[in-house]
């Protein structure tokens, strides 16, 4: 073995490495989860494409980041913490002995490919219903390389501004993964518009069971997205992996208490998107902040979030699944909260207002939450704005009516709900394969 290899090999910890192969398959695991999330939420007729807007993005994702994304997010900084370099475009140089700290360099850029997969695939419940499918496959990876991939940089990369030179605090993706995605579904519910009947029809969700079941699996796969961002088998990784289930289980007794005060009802629907809140406010916190620190985010996420989820009728924006008020207000409390909760013995020297900070490490964080959000948003509405002019973002009016499953697909998720108990297909009902491929 070369001199190097056995030298990169001796730095690599086999424990470390294990854990953080099993996180990132529960990171991958979690946008299969948020298809089923989002999937339950919708209506019959558009079942299949909310679960297809998701699965599409991790091959779409995937390619762009082992293509260049890796390498602009994580190489070296080009100057002013803006953006990575393309020494490692197409994977260049990380062969098995490249390490990453004690992990292979592989890994840790599989892991954090996981990550940019699942913000691409949350920023569809903005816009479930009437979007079509072509254009979504355009937008995915440019994007992902225009919006995620220089804010991860940033956030994450050797040299990023926010990291090495404003100094906020994000561990597991406040920023990049929840302001983001929340701030670019915003700007696409602004450019594609309401939903034909929003405020008008019932638009509820078709399968609770289905939407539980996709709760599920994000809250298992959340402990590989937080626990796994130590990057190491450790006692960080024990806090934060215990951070992260406290604060999903206040997020999500929080928001049935507003339910049961507002509404006289703790719902299912509730209890799923109450936990999903307090984990998204834990993200950005959850190495940063006690356990004490980490119940309080997850309740203030999960009754904040369940009065901002409302927000989008006064203001009159269609954030179908409410992609807004959990994950962009959600991702600006737990990174805002990092200024008040933060505590040395996460940190290792950083600390909050509330424990002798002072109001510095507050308003790092708040400049970081309004950069982000507003670069996300402009870059994202310029880009949807570009994609609509060129192919047009939304469905056609025929198709949205009918429903994305059977028009664009040729498919529907249940006979029963679409066709009548397995009549057969008539061509009058579905469109010709070329009329399909034309249209979507």
């Amino acid at each position: 073995m070369p001199l190097a290899a056995s030298l990169a090999a001796e730095r690599i910890d086999t424990g470390d490495t294990a854990w953080l192969l099993a996180a990132t398959a529960l990171v991958l695991l979690m946008t299969p989860g948020l298809a089923l999330f989002y999937g339950g939420m919708v209506r019959t007729k558009s079942v299949l494409n909310m679960l297809m807007m998701s699965f599409v993005s991790i091959a779409l994702v995937t390619v762009v980041w082992l293509a260049a994304g890796y390498s602009l997010a994580f190489g070296d900084d080009l100057g002013g913490g803006l953006i990575g370099g393309l020494q490692h475009a197409g994977m260049a140089g990380l062969g098995p002995d490249s390490v990453q700290g004690t992990v292979p360099t592989l890994l840790f850029a599989t892991f954090q490919l996981t990550f940019a997969i699942i913000t691409a695939a949350l920023v569809s419940g903005a816009v479930a219903d009437r979007v079509k499918f072509g254009a979504w496959l355009v937008f995915v990876p440019v994007w992902a390389l225009l919006v995620y991939v220089p804010v991860a940089h940033w956030v994450w990369g050797p040299g990023g501004w926010i990291l090495e030179h404003l100094g906020a605090l994000d561990f597991a993706g406040g920023l990049p993964v929840e302001i983001t995605s929340g701030a670019s579904g915003l700007a696409l519910c602004l450019v594609l518009g309401p939903r034909l009947g929003f405020r008008k029809d019932a638009m509820r969700p078709h399968n609770l069971p289905m939407v539980m079941l996709g709760a599920g699996l994000l809250w298992f796969g959340w402990f590989g997205f937080n626990a796994g961002s130590a990057l190491g088998a450790n006692g960080l990784a024990a806090a934060v992996f215990l951070n992260t289930l406290a604060a999903g289980c206040t997020g999500l007794l929080g928001w049935l208490f507003v339910e049961q005060k507002r509404d006289g009802h703790p719902t299912t629907l509730g209890a799923a998107s109450g936990a999903v809140a307090g984990l998204v406010a834990i993200t950005p916190s959850c190495g940063s902040v006690s356990l004490l620190g980490a119940l309080v985010v997850g309740l203030g996420a999960g009754v904040v979030c369940s009065y901002a989820v409302s927000w989008k009728f006064r203001l009159n924006y269609d954030d179908s699944l409410d992609v807004v008020g959990v994950h962009l207000v959600g991702g600006v409390i737990g990174t805002l909260l990092i200024g008040v909760f933060a505590e040395k013995a996460m940190t290792g020297g950083t600390e909050g207002l509330l424990y002798g900070g002072g109001l510095a490490q507050l308003g790092k964080q708040a400049v970081a939450v309004v950069v982000v959000a507003a670069y996300a948003f402009v870059l994202t509405y310029a880009i949807a704005k570009v994609i609509d002019k060129a192919m047009g973002f939304r469905a056609s009016e025929e198709h949205e009516h009918t429903g994305l499953d059977l028009t664009v697909h040729a498919e529907t998720a249940y006979d029963h709900g679409v066709l009548g108990h397995g009549a057969p297909v008539s061509s009058s009902v579905v469109p010709s394969a070329q009329k399909v491929k034309s249209q979507a």
